[in-house]
């Protein structure tokens, strides 16, 4: 029989980058056993070539409600094609590892609805699938390391041609390093001017330098690299009380290139600005001269893999003249060192330049650090404002993130912070991406019940904002919003603005139909939650129910979204009389039926 293709495939998608951490780790474990490997997003694969493949690694998210990455979606629905019988994956072989959060009710049902699928299809398994879980105290990776010791000697045995070397042969992670993927040319100032043609040329050059320290840095990724808008921030208001322990603020942006189209409930994306301070301490522990010009280019090179954490203290090591030092690194980046790498690297959220500073007998050439210091990640909040109201504008609601590590040290949210401590005054241009959220915008008629506790309520102040332009041309239906806090003095977030829709006939007025509600958890001894204030208007929103209402939910990630749902099973079944069975399963029909949504965040 002859042989398909010697290269493993690895398919992966991606909602936040972690898969293809996720991969690319799992990429270069095989390597490691001189297998040859394509690494490929689900959107840059034809789903068609699938029956020619010999075996296919699948790492994929779920987001949301137990949704598809965006990523995704296409060559989902190609999957999904009924002609497509139940041999036409018959040959290729398969194993799927997952990402997801079993916080949430529909955990990792990506990758579990990906293998059934494969299976009907007529793939065969290869390993059962991995499933790896955010709350797991080591994440995603305690369940991937013992996920691919079972896959290699499993793939090992079924597809020997994959591994020339044998079952047994694993290279050192030294043996793979080679040269660093990027090459990076420093340029002298002074030499400048005399390789530059015109006066022009060099005006030119000064206004890149000049744009390159005065902004947000762009972003540099192979996906959608190219901001969909600048922004300016034009209003930074405090929400919440000096005195109180949370920092929540209010912005409001500006755009200074085209105007984008958005929706209530879409997601502003923000590239974040890396502290002026680190950028500094950086540049000196590395021995780089901040005034230099340098260009970085890609070399052409075979592809290999590196996964920012376990790989980066093993080139490290490969650096380090300090004896103890490289065997310290050499240990955290063994899977016996991997729980104390958790200790020292995660829950310390220990910055690149700790680590450095950590192990100082490391001088690794720039090109390395380049390499291996990963890219930063968009950040990404619902928007707070409907494009009704402020056509020209963009508004957030941000929650300043702050926490102590449990070695004491004070951690800051990079972007928050840096968004909190920019002035209006300074008109700094903010690269931004505009993405649908998993809050759809409602129609004008459509009753809804929302539910949003803390800065859960920065979407729905869209929602009111734009449902009061709608009731000036025509007819609406009622809202009714649940907002939680811990104290009404201190964090009533947008308490006038609730309050003023609430009255004279507003969207939120009783009068209208809708309403109001507020808890405050920690203004009495025993704490009152959003589900509780929900119990005491169970007759208002059984009637709305019975009308059709959508239920639309954000907020943290944790409890809140699981007591809600609890909740409205209460209410449906005390209001209609119906078992709590029942209730729960006409809860699901609504949302098979697109009127159950949650956006929750961690």
């Amino acid at each position: 029989m002859e042989m398909k293709s010697k290269k493993l495939l690895i398919l992966y998608a991606t909602q936040t980058g972690n898969a293809l951490d996720a991969a690319e780790r799992i990429a270069r474990e095989a390597e490691r056993r001189a297998c040859l490997v394509l690494i490929h997003s689900t959107d840059e694969y034809d789903a068609s070539s699938l029956p020619e493949e010999d075996a296919v690694i699948f790492v994929v998210s779920t987001t949301g409600q137990g949704d598809t990455p965006d990523s995704m979606k296409v060559f989902w629905r190609f999957l999904l094609q009924r002609n497509l019988g139940s041999h036409w994956l018959d040959g290729v072989h398969y194993a799927v590892f997952g990402l997801g959060d079993s916080g949430y009710q529909k955990y990792n049902f990506v990758a579990k609805r990906l293998d059934k699928r494969l299976s009907d299809l007529g793939a065969t398994a290869v390993v059962e699938r991995g499933l790896g879980d955010d709350q797991h105290p080591s994440g995603y990776e305690a369940a991937l390391d013992p996920w691919m010791s079972s896959l290699w000697s499993r793939l090992c045995e079924i597809k020997p041609n994959f591994f020339p070397e044998g079952p047994d042969f694993v290279a050192s992670n030294v043996e793979l390093i080679g040269q660093p993927k990027f090459q990076v040319t420093c340029h002298n100032i002074k030499n400048m001017d005399s390789q530059l043609s015109t006066a022009a040329d060099f005006k030119h050059l000064e206004m890149q330098i000049g744009r390159a320290r005065s902004m947000s840095p762009g972003k540099v990724s192979h996906e959608k690299s190219k901001p969909d808008a600048f922004l300016k921030m034009i209003k930074n208001c405090p929400l919440t009380r000096a005195s109180n322990e949370k920092d929540v603020r209010h912005f409001e942006f500006e755009f200074v290139s085209r105007v984008m189209q958005y929706e209530i409930g879409d997601v502003l994306e923000v590239l974040p600005s890396q502290n002026p301070a680190a950028v500094d301490s950086f540049i000196q522990r590395c021995n780089l001269d901040p005034e230099s010009f340098i260009t970085v280019h890609p070399r052409e090179t075979e592809n290999h893999h590196l996964d920012n954490n376990v790989h980066a203290l093993e080139v490290m090591s490969f650096f380090a003249t300090a004896e103890h030092e490289k065997e310290r690194l050499q240990y955290f980046a063994s899977p016996e060192g991997r729980d104390d790498l958790y200790q020292y690297n995660q829950k310390e959220r220990r910055t690149v330049l700790e680590v450095l500073e950590d192990f100082p007998s490391v001088q690794m050439p720039f090109e390395w650090l380049v390499e291996l210091v990963p890219p930063m990640k968009n950040r990404a909040f619902s928007i707070s404002s409907s494009p009704l109201a402020h056509p020209n504008q963009v508004h957030l609601t941000v929650d300043v993130v702050s926490w102590t590590t449990p070695f004491k040290r004070k951690r800051r949210g990079l972007c928050s912070t840096g968004l909190a401590g920019l002035d209006p005054e300074q008109k700094i241009y903010i690269p931004v991406w505009f993405h649908k959220g998993l809050l759809p915008s409602p129609p004008p008629l459509l009753p809804l019940i929302l539910i949003g506790p803390g800065t859960g309520c920065a979407p729905f102040r869209g929602f009111v904002e734009e449902r009061a332009i709608q009731s000036l041309s025509g007819p609406i239906a009622p809202i009714i919003l649940f907002f939680g806090c811990q104290n009404e003095e201190n964090d009533f977030l947008y308490r006038d603005f609730w309050l003023f829709h609430s009255q004279n006939d507003g969207v939120l007025s009783e009068a209208k139909g809708g309403g109001f509600y507020a808890a405050f958890s920690r203004d009495q001894p025993q704490k009152v939650y959003v589900q509780h204030k929900m119990q005491e208007q169970s007759q208002r929103i059984w009637n709305l129910l019975c009308e059709g209402a959508a239920i639309y939910v954000a907020g943290s990630s944790t409890k809140m979204p699981s007591d809600v749902m609890l909740a409205f099973e209460e209410i449906i079944s005390k209001e209609s009389g119906a078992p709590r069975e029942s209730a729960a399963r006409w809860l699901r029909s609504l949302e098979k039926a697109g009127k159950y949504h949650v956006e929750a965040w961690s």
